[in-house]
């Protein structure tokens, strides 16, 4: 950490994020072990889908009623609330018995995280006032963030190859129990003195809102894009979305000031975020299903596997640190992008060939561009927002972020589902399935890394050619996925690049 930053902001900007490292690590170090926890509990994509979903879920939606908590009672104090509730439902993650119980209480901490993550966020923005040193703030904090990314894979990897997945969660219990320690000691209580009341109508809009979104995305996979309950459930979440902004525009001291929403940088900073959570880091959560599943590697091997997205991802930071200084937002957000919607599609080009080392090579593209935007994407909409509101504005962007990781995470999961479904129909044409296992089914096992136990169940020589096309089915359906989100981060990076040119927000005060 630089000496040129003075000492107490120093120790809050230490330990807060560390409480951020918490959340990063948390959240990477499940991806390796999703296919192990599918094994042991006997769950199917969709089931799987909701491990990560059910916690996003319940942390996106309450991130920006969690940072109006932080400005009103208090950031220290929501801190060490959150750290408690992500110990406890961590401690529940260990202990659970099914999927419905491991996503309940994946749930419940996704409640402590955003708690924590939007705390740890706005005292870190509050502590610093000068603009040099809150680069130099921001920077440490997204070294922090790729270190912690680096490590989660391969760590994730060891301990479920080890001593089994239950472990990745109660590995959270000592950390946070020193984290507290660190908190008490380390960081000053700060809140917003005109902070505004709770806004309990548009905090329920908006979780419907989300709920309703990833529960379309993630339950179409089973029940069709075509049915009307599917159709239904994405109407009815954007529907609730428009309520939440139709409420929004009644607060006199909303959740989210809207009055950010006229200007064209704020909307391309909040666009930035979401186009690189949405298009990169939800990568670290699907990239390893594909070295496991289309690759064939073990668990540890996959945690090893997905290190070149890592190292790429920790170096840059510190790079792009250095370039802000003789480049716009603009360039560095737009770059950033470009390399990561060309690292997709050289990702998609590897699958075809179906080596690791062109894959490898690939994903050293995704990372770099990745590591370019994690802190920047974190800068640009903190530079938007009063220093008076810094909960407010962590909630925001923290709410993009995950927002952005979770929507994307149920939209590629159904392209995933629907493609591999078609491969194993062109492939398997002409075979017949028993009848207990259907297309649909023996698709969600395939996707779910759960090939083995149906493959024991079949007959001989439908099972050898299920045990062939399987790996290959899933490389095709990865191939396309990675196509689409490289497209999709190509046609952002120009569109953000454009909206961070425009001014800076003025915002009007307001009487209360």
């Amino acid at each position: 950490m630089s000496s040129l930053l003075p000492a107490r902001p120093r120790q809050t900007l230490l330990v807060a994020s560390a409480a951020c490292s918490l959340i990063i690590l948390d959240t990477n170090i499940v991806a390796v072990s999703l296919p192990s926890i599918t094994r042991d509990l006997g769950a199917g994509l969709a089931d799987i889908e909701w491990v990560v979903s059910a916690y996003m879920l319940s942390f996106a939606s309450l991130l920006l009623p969690a940072g109006s908590l932080a400005d009103r009672f208090g950031r220290k104090r929501m801190l060490l609330c959150g750290l408690v509730l992500f110990i406890l439902a961590s401690l529940g993650c260990g202990l659970a018995t099914g999927s419905f119980s491991l996503d309940m209480a994946r749930a419940v901490k996704g409640v402590g995280a955003a708690m924590l993550l939007t705390s740890a966020l706005a005292c870190i923005g509050h502590a610093f006032h000068d603009d040099q040193q809150r680069a130099r703030a921001w920077a440490f904090w997204g070294t922090c963030m790729g270190v912690v990314i680096t490590l989660a894979p391969v760590v994730g990897g060891f301990i479920t190859a080890t001593v089994g997945w239950r472990w990745i969660f109660l590995l959270n219990l000592p950390i946070g129990l020193v984290l507290m320690w660190g908190v008490k000691r380390g960081v000053d209580e700060s809140r917003d003195t005109q902070a505004a009341r709770l806004d309990p109508l548009g905090s329920l809009a908006f979780s419907t809102s989300l709920a309703l979104l990833v529960w379309g995305l993630i339950e179409a996979n089973r029940i069709g894009w075509e049915s009307p309950t599917t159709l239904l459930r994405l109407a009815a979440g954007a529907a609730m979305l428009g309520t939440f902004i139709w409420i929004e525009k009644a607060q006199p001291r909303p959740m989210v000031d809207l009055q950010l929403l006229h200007y064209p940088r704020f909307i391309g900073a909040l666009l930035g975020m979401f186009a690189y959570a949405g298009t990169a880091q939800v990568m670290m959560t699907l990239l390893p299903f594909y070295l496991q599943n289309g690759l064939g590697f073990s668990t540890i091997n996959s945690g090893l596997g997905m290190l070149p997205f890592a190292l790429a991802m920790l170096v840059c930071p510190r790079m792009t640190a250095r370039l802000a200084a003789h480049h716009a937002p603009a360039t560095l957000m737009g770059t950033g992008l470009a390399l990561v919607g060309m690292g997709n599609l050289l990702c998609a080009w590897a699958t075809s060939s179906g080596r690791y080392g062109d894959f490898a090579l690939a994903m050293i593209v995704t990372g770099a561009g990745a590591g370019m935007l994690n802190g920047d994407s974190q800068k640009n909409i903190m530079m938007c927002i009063p220093r008076d509101r810094a909960g407010m504005g962590s909630g925001m962007s923290t709410t993009m972020r995950f927002s952005s990781i979770l929507l994307a995470f149920g939209a590629f999961g159904a392209l995933l589902s629907s493609l591999l479904r078609a491969g194993l129909e062109a492939g398997l044409a002409g075979m017949k399935l028993p009848p207990w296992l259907s297309l649909a089914e023996l698709a969600a096992r395939v996707a779910a890394g759960d090939l083995a136990s149906t493959v024991r169940l079949l007959p001989p020589a439908l099972s050898e050619q299920v045990t062939h096309l399987a790996p290959l089915a899933f490389r095709a359906a990865f191939h396309g996925v990675l196509l689409a989100a490289g497209v999709a981060a190509l046609c952002l990076s120009i569109i953000v690049g454009l909206l961070l040119r425009q001014p800076l927000p003025v915002l009007r005060v307001q009487v209360h």
